[in-house]
């Protein structure tokens, strides 16, 4: 099987690279790597997630899953200095970016660490949890994190995932719509949706 981007340890060879991007009317500065998601740049899908994001009213921290270098985690942790934004992925590659982001763009309300999907997540009072869901690891794996995440969210908290209609956004629609009762079309573009599911 060919390396992936959530493959644990990396082997393809380092290719470091700043960019800087605007998200939601911030400038930010990402360190990015071969063997890491989106390698070139914020992917339009990530991006349309951190701009269709709104917080829920419910108090807790926000999970970022499947962070890569940090685009969506670390947004909002600049949007809602207030909370508490958790970020987890597989690839060590990308945590160690992630954390080096962080102390980049000056965040201290972020924690970085690794997990494989939400094994290594304990809490389980999220107010919301983000993600762009690593497709090509496919359906079952996808779907499982679904069913995780409702277990891992507080009453009134929110999944919210960018996932493209050509990838499964129907199937992952009517998978939350099964598993948390309910879902919600929030944003569709270029093929690209952002569906919102809330714990209730």
């Amino acid at each position: 099987m060919s390396e992936h981007y959530y493959s644990r340890e990396p082997k393809v060879k380092s290719q470091r690279q700043t960019v800087s991007t605007e998200l939601r009317g911030e400038t930010l500065r990402f360190t990015t790597d071969a063997g890491v998601f989106s390698k070139g740049g914020v992917d339009f899908g990530s991006r349309l997630l951190v701009e269709s994001f709104v917080m829920p009213e419910v108090s807790g921290d926000v999970l970022d899953v499947g962070c890569g270098y940090g685009p969506i985690g670390l947004t909002i942790a600049v949007s809602y200095p207030e909370r508490q934004i958790q970020m987890v992925d597989v690839n060590e590659r990308a945590i160690a970016l992630s954390k080096e982001n962080a102390v980049e763009n000056l965040l201290e309300n972020v924690e970085v660490y690794s997990s494989d999907a939400l094994l290594a997540v304990t809490e389980s009072d999220f107010a919301a949890i983000l993600t762009n869901p690593p497709i090509r690891a496919g359906k079952e794996t996808v779907f499982a994190f679904y069913e995780s995440s409702f277990s891992k969210l507080k009453v009134g908290g929110e999944l919210w995932v960018v996932i493209q209609k050509k990838q499964g956004a129907p199937s992952s629609a009517k998978k939350l719509e099964e598993v948390f009762g309910n879902v919600t079309v929030v944003a569709k573009r270029k093929g690209y949706f952002i569906l919102k599911a809330i714990k209730n």
